[in-house]
Formats: C-alpha cells, structure tokens, sequence
C-alpha cells in the first residue's frame, strides 16, 4: 500500500481571508504538482482532505489529474493538531493507495509514527503542495520518495 502525505498549497493568510483560501501561485503549483503525478500514472483510491478550504481546493485540484475511483471528501482527523496515533491506526486496515491533504504539524507527525513510531520524530521536510509518498508492506511503513514543487520548477 503507498501512501501520498500531501500538504495543502500556499494559502492566504488569516488577515487576507479568514477561511484560508490558496492563493493564484499556491493553486498553480498544486497544478504543476498534480500534472506531475497524473503524468507518472500514479493512482490511489481515495483522496481525502482535512475539511479546511486551502486543504479542499488542492485535494480537488489533485483530483481533477488523478481521477480516484472513489473520489474526494473530507475525513476527520486530519486537522493541524489532530491525534496522529488514531490516523496511525486506522491506516493498518487502508487496503489500496491513499492521498491524504492536510497541514503541519500533523502530517509531519504522521510520517513520524508511521515510519519510527515517534509523532516527536522528523523524519522528512513538508513543504506547501510538497508529497510524501509512503509504503506499507509485511516490514511496516518507509519513506519511498518526497517531491518538493521546488523541484519541477
């Protein structure tokens, strides 16, 4: 099982927008970021998102290239703050590839529990519209690759 840790693109801030929209250079990048993963073929499931505007609109940009079969929606825990050690958990019994769009420092510290069983952990760099692909097999979970929008610049 691969599972794509995306976290939102460049958002307003809260004095701009209160609901957090993304920003024209945040939506493009997500764009570029989603053309780059539609053009590899990589697939997942599901995307699901935190429920939080910025994290909706690049879930649905990513949706738009990916075309899961069984869609976009929001999914509790996967706010900012959330409790990694329930997502942990439910993500043992994720039988096919998942995309899951949220915020700091929650997918930081998924990556953490999942990969060293430490939320405290860093175990890779997020940046806004940056992926994190990671995968499960008999072993438990490891970091296959990290694409930072940096680098299809």
């Amino acid at each position: 099982m691969r599972l794509y840790l995306v976290q939102h693109g460049e958002a307003k801030s809260e004095v701009e927008d209160p609901e957090r929209p993304l920003t024209d250079r945040g939506a493009k990048t997500v764009v570029q970021v989603a053309r780059w993963v539609s053009d590899r073929g990589l697939g997942v499931g599901e995307i699901r998102h935190s429920g939080k505007r910025r994290a909706a609109e690049t879930a649905e940009i990513l949706a738009q290239h990916v075309k899961p079969p069984k869609g976009v929606r929001a999914a509790a825990g996967l706010g900012p703050r959330d409790n990694v050690l329930l997502m942990a958990a439910a993500l043992e019994h994720e039988p096919e590839s998942l995309m899951l769009v949220g915020h700091l420092p929650f997918l930081g510290r998924l990556a953490g529990q999942l990969v060293v069983a430490d939320a405290g952990a860093s175990v890779v760099r997020f940046t806004n519209a940056g992926i994190v692909c990671l995968w499960r097999d008999q072993n438990g979970w490891g970091i296959d690759w990290a694409l930072p929008p940096r680098l299809l610049a």
